[in-house]
């Protein structure tokens, strides 16, 4: 388990939301990553995540992403659960998120437990979002799971500098498996980049909260690939 607590991070313009901050019970290896949130908010799935990371020894700051829309938004994983985080995401401002992300890696940059590297891990929305962060405010790492965004944003790829782990299932429902292969292409023209597909994998395969999505089997794989890729780089 965690030491936990809450900060304010402030942005550009002077505004403050939540970051939730999970600390290893253990002696912290002085590098922080940022966790990004599903479309459900930061959630027992995100706070479970947290905990895996920590466990390895990093810093985890997860921030309140949609604070500007409604704060401490922490939905469950049903149907009707599904419907009401897809009214968050579309009401969602991209720009203004990215800038918050990057405020939210400024200040895990200040925590008493980082004095290393920092990276940003994202899922899902947070993916897509983990993505552009590493455009835009050059982490040391990146990871970005499944971020539906990603094929659409593949003129951004140069932009970003730091080793780029990308997760994605080949039966993913909502990125569609030629998506997933022009990010493939796009990756193989840069050596920071390493792609990985579960192609027996849907969308959210990761999220053990889920039952419509989890994918065991996929997750751990997967999993096992972004810790070797932490120990690389991070």
């Amino acid at each position: 388990m965690s030491t936990k607590r809450t900060e304010q991070v402030t942005t550009i313009n002077g505004g403050q939301f939540d970051g939730y901050v999970f600390a290893p019970d253990g002696e912290p290896n002085g590098n922080g990553l940022l966790l990004l949130q599903e479309i459900f908010g930061v959630g027992d799935y995100i706070k479970a995540v947290a905990e895996r990371l920590t466990v390895l020894g990093y810093t985890v700051l997860a921030p309140d992403l949609y604070w500007r829309i409604e704060r401490g938004v922490a939905l469950g994983h049903s149907e009707e659960d599904l419907g009401l985080a897809s009214e968050y995401a579309g009401k969602f401002d991209r720009e203004k998120g990215i800038e918050d992300c990057g405020a939210a890696l400024a200040h895990m940059r200040e925590l008493a437990e980082v004095s290393g590297q920092t990276g940003v891990i994202g899922f899902c929305f947070g993916g897509t979002l983990a993505y552009l962060t590493a455009a835009e405010h050059e982490p040391d790492a990146a990871i970005a799971y499944y971020g539906s965004g990603v094929p659409d944003e593949l003129a951004r790829a140069s932009d970003i500098h730091c080793p780029l782990l990308l997760h994605f299932g080949g039966s993913d429902s909502y990125i569609p498996r030629d998506d997933v292969a022009a990010v493939e292409k796009a990756a193989g023209a840069h050596d920071n980049f390493e792609i990985w597909v579960q192609e027996e994998a849907g969308h959210a395969f990761d999220n053990h909260e889920s039952e419509m999505f989890h994918n065991p089997e996929a997750a751990k794989t997967a999993w096992d690939i972004t810790v070797r890729f932490l120990q690389t780089h991070l």
